[in-house]
């Protein structure tokens, strides 16, 4: 079962993710923050900051209830550059 272990909020929409199987890969969700009522308030980069680890790892979320689950994260979405800054780190331990 793929698990999120630890999340970097990173600068430009980029969170960098540690799964429990080793792998780390950061994902930009620029792309993915539209106009629409669930995704429009990630726009904001503080409210974005706010992500969390879910469910014991078992996916990211925000205050607003949009999640998205470890298996998206961790073999569908393509990888991005770890951009240098980082901002805000979560842990799962």
């Amino acid at each position: 079962m793929v698990k999120i272990t630890q999340l970097t909020v990173l600068d430009n929409y980029c969170i960098h993710l540690v799964f429990n199987d080793g792998c780390q890969k950061t994902v930009n969700f620029r792309k993915f923050l539209k106009e629409d009522a669930l995704t429009k308030p990630l726009l904001d980069p503080t409210y974005f900051r706010q992500v969390q680890i879910s469910d014991h790892g078992r996916g990211i979320c925000w205050p607003n209830g949009y999640d998205v689950c470890p298996d998206n994260l961790r073999y569908y979405l393509a990888a991005v550059e770890t951009p240098k800054v980082e901002q805000r780190e979560e842990s799962l331990v």
